[in-house]
């Protein structure tokens, strides 16, 4: 699987070259499914923010650019319709554009759902992710960012083996010195990245593409 990893999308021309370039085909050629389920568990997101992730109206406006198909993968209803219907959607798209809103919520429902047990299996896939999905990939992203009330902690997939924290300027709260005492009390490897920053992962090897302002710790 081919990892670009956003805090708003693709946010900037140098951003959307790097989707290409992991696709290996141009966009207007490519399947992608959208995947909001994040959203349900940050208590600032809504219905109408995640309508507005799948119609390509959010800032990040992934579901907008172009694509040649689009389509939904709501992952709290894949254990109940069985296996054998959903993982061939997911093996014949080229790309799952995955919003933000809680990434310890996301990685609950990536297992329940099962599609953490078969990302492995997908060399060609990209996931393109949002903020917490972006973070779903990483092993921890520290407690500052769970929201979702039921998370036992603040651990996920740890498919990457740094952390990420998003929305660098972009809010108060998230201010160059409030991600060194984050990275701080994480003590491993992470970014910080802000709306025009990107990370590519591809066999392990991190890339960042960056038209704003990102840090590095660790």
């Amino acid at each position: 699987m081919k990892l670009l990893l956003t805090s708003g999308g693709v946010t900037n021309p140098n951003i959307q070259s790097a989707l290409v370039r992991l696709l290996g085909k141009p966009i207007g050629e490519a399947t992608a499914l959208c995947i909001p389920t994040a959203e349900y568990g940050h208590p600032a997101c809504t219905p109408f923010s995640a309508w507005r992730f799948l119609a390509g109206r959010s800032s990040a406006s992934l579901s907008g650019l172009g694509w040649k198909s689009v389509g939904l993968l709501e992952l709290l209803a894949l254990p109940t319709i069985g296996a054998e219907r959903w993982v061939p959607w997911v093996r014949e798209a080229d790309v799952l554009l995955v919003d933000g809103g809680d990434a310890t919520y996301l990685c609950h429902w990536m297992r329940e759902s099962g599609l953490a047990d078969l990302l492995p299996s997908l060399p060609d896939m990209v996931w393109v992710g949002v903020s917490a999905g972006s973070m779903v990939m990483t092993p921890r992203v520290g407690a500052a960012f769970v929201e979702w009330e039921a998370a036992p902690d603040d651990r996920t997939l740890g498919v990457v083996d740094f952390s990420i924290f998003p929305h660098l300027d972009a809010f108060p709260e998230n201010s160059l010195a409030d991600a060194e005492r984050w990275a701080a009390d994480l003590g491993a490897p992470a970014y910080a990245i802000d709306e025009q920053t990107a990370l590519t992962v591809v066999d392990g090897a991190v890339e960042v593409v960056s038209e704003g302002r990102w840090t590095r710790f660790g």
